[in-house]
């Protein structure tokens, strides 16, 4: 009884809230002051089309009755979004729920909650459960028909890990349509609060982890990555060690993206390949748990675990709780849910020979891998979308930030004057290199400036024209560089993908384009873990048929060419790099203790 009540309560109060909002649009409408905004969306919808487009949560389905829809959805740090397609590949409807706005009795920050040791970072996981509540809720009530819905799927926020309580298996499983998820769960979770990626407070776990498989380079070879404080398999020991009560309770461990598949199937769902690749704890080569790293955070671990599977696998149909709460069909197929980080990937549909690179204020490189060499720097995951092959990951702290800097300092703080002294000075800039490690950088290591002249000396200075074309080479040397190291190599048909907001720019998009001697494309990608995720359930229904995501996918929209190399771009870049690594080492020597 007490969850019934607390379910009309709610109910009432988001229709109050809802009606506040209705009046304060027709106010607005006939000239009148408005109410101040809800703040309950982040702007328009990314999607660029001709025409303006719709406010989220506007739904267009009635213009193609009885089409076949997917859904994506993703649990991402500070909010649930969901995108839905039509079967060709168009986005009908999108929505979203804002943890700190929308769900304010949870009392989050950015979507988590900070540890007074400045290094423990959680977020409440049934803020993700009535969250998920509260969005089906708002998509019905914009009008969308999710009896059309064919399959769906899902990302989470990568290495965050849920503990499922003893019995909640059996809760899954006789759901009540007629109660809200957050009711009938509030007893499911033996730890409440989940650690996620942002959590940097399990030093001494990583390190006991690397001893026991032989080494930072042991265990990246094994899983992909070095020991990260981030990761789920130092979290996992860390709960054993500190929590031991909790974790005996515990019947099962789900990643951020298997538990919300969870809640769609009713069971729990299994931990796909390439969202295991992120916990220090898969064998990215036999696709199975590693029996060594096992054995280093907790004996019998497999069984809380589970078995993985690939990335493109259906689990099951939809339970009948979403049948007779939302009206979804009892055939609606949930795929696998994967990481967010995988999860654009599939969204910005990269290929073999592909490399995607983020330039914001941090920089992010994408890689499609035919093979995996993992090394200390950097990860390597199961691809998403063929579990034959790889992708990898890299970040890099020092992007938009330092060339703000650069652009302050030696142009005039104008764009202008920076994009004019890429332009006239050459390609290899004269011989002279520059390293630009304003705050200490993830790949390399590395902290300071650093420049070189033709001879491999170090200098103090060179002209402002010089410097900005150092920092900017010296960027994409370095992506290019940790990328290869990684097993990435240019082939015939590579493409680059640029996506941030440095991307505007066309003067830096021809050094990116000229250094990795491939073209450059730009796409919008603001909601590539949603719309990978829609992808990815229209390609896993068509997989065990032989269809290739990229044979699904051939009506989707094409990036926008933007660059194209210099001719001696492969000569000039080719050799650069070479002395680029040699003095990247001399730097590394320099600093180190």
């Amino acid at each position: 009884m007490d969850c019934v009540i607390l379910n009309v309560i709610r109910s009432i109060f988001r229709k109050m809230k809802k009606k506040k909002t209705l009046q304060g649009v027709i106010q607005s409408q006939r000239g009148s002051v408005p109410l101040k905004s809800s703040n309950h969306h982040q702007g328009p919808c990314p999607f660029k089309s001709a025409t303006p487009p719709p406010p989220v949560g506007l739904c267009k389905m009635a213009a193609e009755p009885g089409g076949e829809v997917y859904l994506g959805f993703d649990f991402s740090t500070q909010q649930l979004k969901v995108v839905a397609i039509d079967h060709n590949l168009n986005v009908i409807h999108q929505n979203q729920v804002e943890f700190d706005s929308q769900l304010p009795e949870f009392r989050t920050e950015g979507g988590v909650h900070a540890g007074a040791d400045g290094l423990t970072v959680t977020s409440p996981v049934l803020m993700w459960v009535e969250a998920l509540d509260l969005l089906l809720e708002q998509m019905r009530e914009s009008g969308f028909d999710f009896s059309r819905v064919r399959a769906l799927s899902g990302s989470g926020q990568q290495h965050g890990s849920v503990y499922w309580k003893n019995g909640a298996a059996a809760t899954l499983g006789r759901l009540c349509p007629r109660l809200s998820l957050s009711c009938q769960l509030q007893d499911c979770f033996s730890v409440r609060d989940c650690p996620v990626w942002m959590d940097s407070s399990t030093g001494r776990q990583c390190e006991r982890l690397q001893e026991a498989v032989g080494g930072a380079a042991a265990l990246a070879d094994v899983t992909g990555s070095r020991a990260y404080e981030r990761f789920t398999a130092s979290q996992i020991a860390k709960m054993c060690e500190e929590r031991p009560q909790e974790f005996r309770d515990t019947e099962r461990i789900s990643l951020v993206s298997s538990f919300a598949a969870s809640l769609f199937l009713g069971a729990y769902a299994a931990i796909d390949y390439s969202d295991g690749s992120g916990m220090n704890l898969l064998d990215i080569r036999s696709k199975k748990w590693s029996e060594a790293c096992l054995e280093a955070v907790r004996p019998g671990l497999d069984r809380l675990l589970g078995t993985p599977l690939p990335s493109a696998s259906v689990l099951g149909a939809v339970s009948s709780y979403w049948v007779g709460r939302f009206g979804f069909s009892d055939t609606c197929a949930v795929v696998a849910f994967t990481g967010d980080n995988p999860a654009s990937l599939a969204g910005m549909r990269l290929q073999q020979g592909d490399l995607a690179v983020s330039l914001g204020t941090s920089d992010t490189a994408f890689v499609w891998l035919q093979d995996a060499r993992p090394a200390p720097e950097g990860h390597v995951f199961v691809n998403p979308v063929d579990w034959r092959h790889f992708m990898a990951l890299l970040c890099f702290k020092n992007g938009s930030l330092t060339r703000e800097r650069l652009r302050n300092r030696c142009a005039g703080a104008s764009w202008e004057r920076f994009s004019a002294a890429l332009r006239q000075t050459p390609l290899g800039n004269d011989g002279f290199v520059g390293f630009y490690f304003d705050v200490m950088e993830i790949t390399p290591p590395a902290l300071g400036v650093h420049l070189f002249d033709a001879d491999d000396n170090e200098v103090s200075s060179m002209s402002p024209e010089m410097e900005v074309r150092a920092l900017v080479e010296g960027q994409f040397l370095s992506r290019r560089l940790h990328a290869e190291r990684l097993g990435y190599s240019i082939i015939p048909g590579s493409r680059i993908l640029a996506t941030g907001g440095a991307s505007r720019n066309k003067d830096i998009l021809q050094v990116l384009c000229d250094v990795f001697d491939a073209p450059v494309y730009t796409a919008d990608v603001s909601n590539s873990a949603c719309l990978g995720s829609a992808y990815r359930a229209l390609h896993g229904l068509l997989d065990q048929s032989g269809m290739s995501f990229f044979d699904v996918l051939k009506k989707a929209p094409e990036a926008r060419l933007s660059a194209t190399p210099h001719p001696r771009a492969q000569q000039v870049y080719d050799e650069m790099l070479q002395r680029f690594a040699r003095l990247e080492k001399k730097v590394l020597r320099k600093l180190r203790p």
